[in-house]
């Protein structure tokens, strides 16, 4: 067990040596479980976030790119050990291992895309693989697709796993987050040593009808005074309908001047009514659309009594001038007016002469900001496909196994190479195929990875699956590792490595512990 402490910006490892004789750790290797979505109707909203809109936000995700591409030559040997015998356990359909290299592959319909809402609040993926448990509701991948180590929170919002897609087909269904589980060491110290994370997941939802409606008029036609009561409106919407595709938009109410300023308040230039109006003259100048030249005239020249036969504006709280001097040509070119005011063709801005000189004045007020809320209500019905491993299977977990063996890895790779080719577009599964070498990068707070050689760019291929013991036939095998980082560790600009933690007892712990508990159905 290893706990790393960031102490005046130096990371010290403190490594506990003493070995075990049992593969599997105590609990206290595994962090506390964060629930994703621990109720059946907040998960079938998280199904509708990714299928409403005619799946937008599942089209429009993005790879995460966190902590993905490591700097050149920051890959080194590292000391990357078994803490105990190896072993492994079974997959849902245990298998030898693979005698040969084989030249076509036949890919594992256990890999998939986990989609979330970031720390940017946008819509983005990783890739992952199904495992098998006994509930047959497990899911692996790198524990930064789980865990948000960018802002405060403990998760990342809106988890979903889709084993097989492409370009918004789910072809075996949505399987919604439940609950995480990860190392302790890395929920509480981000040691990318433990990088890894375990989910378990609902039952799969196939959508057998949509139906969007805009916003009920109790919400749509009202204003909120304050941000907070629309966000506090927008979270009843929420709580009672299955999905909301939306925003809160703020709207200036012109008919409220604030007299002191504050934060939802904004500062807008105005033409000479709305200036008049600010200023309390009336409440008939906010209603003129269109103006007598004799009204312009006659509020030019109120104006102009503020000034008191100076530069300098008598003005109520809330509202302002700004004086700006100009040219005669400039003071002639105004629409309405004489040789001593005059005023823009837009009422926007008034010109005046003065001591030799010519002048223009324009306006502002300091407006009261309201909130509405627009967006459309997305009601979907779900029918229930069965568990995770009924559907696409789950691979089993191998820990402790020898450096030096052959692994293939799956994912979907996306993004450019350094020198920016872009090899990979992140929307097919790919793979690859090396022997595992020891490899740490202090960058990640990680000192015992594994590493192997692959061109699989970075972003997408986060959470890749490596399969030890691979089965061609049954496409299935022992997962061993999860692509945390990739790099171009020769300094041709061309990405070389992909990174792993090393699958050890601890991380036996945390699949076990993870592997006890049941997901049950969102329908």
């Amino acid at each position: 067990m290893k706990r790393t402490l960031a102490l005046g910006g130096v990371v010290a490892g403190l490594l506990a040596a003493a070995a075990v004789a049992a593969p599997a750790q105590a609990d206290s290797d595994v962090a506390p479980p964060v629930n994703l979505a621990n109720t059946n109707f907040a998960a079938k909203q998280v199904a509708a976030f990714w299928y409403g809109q005619g799946k937008a936000n599942l089209i429009n995700a993005t790879p995460y790119n966190v902590e993905t591409t490591l700097p050149t030559k920051h890959v080194s040997t590292g000391g990357a050990s078994a803490d105990s015998k190896a072993g492994v356990v079974g997959s849902s359909g245990d298998q030898k291992a693979a005698t040969s290299n084989l030249k076509n592959i036949n890919l594992p319909k256990t890999t998939g895309k986990v989609f979330f809402i970031g720390a940017d609040n946008k819509p983005h993926w990783c890739s992952a693989t199904s495992v098998q448990s006994q509930w047959k509701n497990l899911v692996a991948t790198a524990g930064h697709c789980v865990y948000d180590t960018v802002s405060n929170k403990a998760t990342l919002d809106k988890w979903v796993f889709i084993p097989g897609y492409y370009q918004g087909k789910t072809p075996w269904g949505i399987y919604v987050g439940k609950t995480a589980y990860t190392h302790y060491d890395f929920d509480n110290y981000e040691d990318g040593d433990r990088n890894y994370a375990f989910v378990t997941v609902y039952n799969g939802v196939q959508v057998t009808d949509v139906a969007v409606d805009k916003v009920k008029n109790w919400v749509d036609n009202r204003k909120f005074e304050t941000k907070a009561d629309a966000e506090k409106a927008r979270k009843e919407l929420e709580l009672k309908t299955t999905g909301w595709a939306g925003e809160i938009k703020p709207v200036v109410d012109y008919r409220t001047v604030v007299r002191n300023r504050h934060d939802e308040s904004q500062k807008e230039y105005v033409n000479i009514l709305w200036w008049a109006y600010a200023q309390g003259w009336g409440d008939n100048y906010a209603t003129l659309s269109s103006p007598s030249e004799q009204d312009i005239k006659d509020i030019a020249s109120k104006i102009n009594t503020q000034r008191g036969g100076t530069t300098e504006f008598k003005v109520s709280r809330g509202t302002g001038v700004t004086v700006t001097r100009v040219s005669k040509e400039e003071f002639n070119g105004a629409k309405y007016g004489d040789d001593e005011i005059r005023v823009s063709a837009d009422y926007k801005t008034v010109y005046f002469a003065y001591n030799n000189g010519w002048y223009k004045v324009t306006f502002w007020v300091n407006f009261d900001i309201d909130y509405i809320l627009k967006g459309k209500i997305v009601d979907i019905a779900l029918k229930d496909v069965g568990t995770l491993g009924a559907n696409v299977g789950g691979q089993g977990l191998a820990y402790n196994q020898k450096i030096g063996s052959a692994v293939f890895v799956f994912g979907y790779p996306s993004g450019s190479h350094p020198d920016g080719n872009y090899a990979f577009t992140g929307k097919t599964l790919k793979w690859a195929y090396g022997k595992t070498f020891k490899a740490a990068a202090p960058a990640l707070k990680a000192e015992e990875l594994v590493g192997i050689k692959s061109s699989f760019t970075g972003e997408g291929s986060i959470g890749s699956s490596w399969l030890y013991r691979y089965s061609n036939t049954k496409r299935l095998g022992y997962l061993n590792g999860v692509t945390i980082a990739v790099s171009d560790t020769d300094g041709n600009k061309r990405i070389d490595t992909s990174v792993s933690p090393y699958f050890d007892g601890e991380t036996l712990a945390v699949y076990q512990y993870a592997a006890k508990f049941a997901s049950g159905k969102i329908v």
